[in-house]
């Protein structure tokens, strides 16, 4: 619980100056290092100790990802990684939006660079949990899609999986990426940077969560076509619901946190339904506590993911929520999670039984906005 208190110390800083400092912090190895339930899985031919995740955007440059799996993390996602420096998009580019829990950013890949984070990567020689690099195209680059072979066939030889991620919307014209012919173009970047690596790593992709589902099909039937091994639902959102009360939620940029919980975890649902059996589901978006983790997971997610929730909960979030994924699956009858996925597909139904889970479990969970 003490470092549940440093949350609100941190919330004193500006939101960019805030995340700087999480990443040096978790770089030093300072932090919490709990003990975690065992909840083991394979998921797309990689065995995991646990379903959670820290999602890519968190540590951009593979700084403190050997600190980040100290926190409980099953795995841990670099990123997102362009082939060359960037600074990204001028500041302020991050925003809180405290009434709502909720984070606007547009930083637009910012970050140092695959050279810079090859060296990092190079740099730890036994990773206690599984890695995950995310790659993307440098916003002036020539030929968007050909930074992903080049980013992929450099970076892969240090991962466990690769995701290719089009689906940032702070990169003009990235989400163009995500429809048809391009999307072939993109998956066979990724593939080509693979076999360049001589590594045989799983390939995912992560997409937005403001797609219609004939877009949605499309997307998971070019995967298919294409043997990509795992999805990620979702990134971050451009809409606004009408509910946010945050000074700053008119800001440009991804909308993350509280408020894309329900909008994501819809869209996850959808995923799994066309997805599952075919490719791994990974569930990212508005979880910050143990019933909206196991929530995803009900309704078909393999692998739940989070980072916003960092922010407003503190560095042991992470081993919360995994007890309370534990004793959920106990109350349900679940002995292991690829048991709990999918049990319930409709996403409503899914939240509204995880909610109340956790009140009948006696825990302080406030009634969820759920925005959408």
């Amino acid at each position: 619980m003490m470092w549940r208190a440093f949350a609100p110390l941190a919330r004193l800083l500006p939101a960019e100056a805030a995340h700087w400092a999480a990443v040096q912090t978790l770089r030093l190895n300072i932090g919490p290092k709990p003990d975690v339930p065992s909840m083991p899985l394979t998921v797309a031919g990689i065995r995991f100790d646990n379903p959670l995740g820290l999602a890519a955007g968190f540590d951009k440059n593979a700084e403190c990802f050997s600190g980040a799996t100290r926190l409980g993390f099953g795995h841990v996602e670099i990123g997102t990684v362009t082939p060359l420096p960037q600074p990204g998009n001028p500041r302020p580019r991050v925003f809180r939006l405290p009434v709502d829990q909720g984070v606007i950013n547009r930083y637009g890949f910012n970050g140092n660079g695959m050279e810079h984070a090859a060296r990092n990567l190079a740099a730890v020689n036994q990773r206690p949990a599984v890695l995950g690099v995310n790659v993307g195209a440098n916003k002036t680059s020539a030929d968007p899609i050909e930074d992903y072979h080049v980013a992929v066939a450099r970076l892969a030889t240090f991962a466990d999986y690769v995701t290719l991620n089009i689906s940032s919307p702070n990169t003009p014209g990235l989400r163009d990426l995500q429809a048809d012919q391009l999307l072939q173009h993109v998956l066979l970047a990724g593939r080509s940077g693979l076999a360049d690596s001589g590594k045989k790593i799983p390939l995912f992709l992560k997409m937005a969560p403001d797609l219609q589902t004939t877009e949605i099909r499309k997307i998971i039937a070019c995967c298919v076509d294409h043997n990509v091994d795992g999805i990620i639902a979702t990134n971050t959102t451009v809409a606004r619901p009408e509910e946010l009360s945050s000074p700053d939620a008119d800001e440009r940029g991804g909308l993350s946190g509280a408020p894309l919980f329900a909008m994501s975890t819809a869209i996850l649902a959808e995923v799994a339904a066309l997805a599952k059996g075919q490719l791994a589901v990974i569930g990212v978006g508005g979880v910050a506590s143990g019933w909206q983790a196991y929530a995803k997971l009900l309704v078909g997610a393999d692998l739940v993911q989070l980072y916003t929730g960092l922010a407003f909960n503190g560095l042991d979030l992470p081993a919360s929520i995994l007890s309370e994924m534990k004793l959920f699956m106990e109350f349900d009858g679940y002995g292991d999670v690829a048991s709990a996925s999918g049990q319930i597909p409709d996403a409503r139904e899914a939240i509204s039984h995880a909610f109340h889970l956790a009140q009948s479990a006696g825990l302080q969970v406030a009634d969820p906005k759920l925005y959408w």
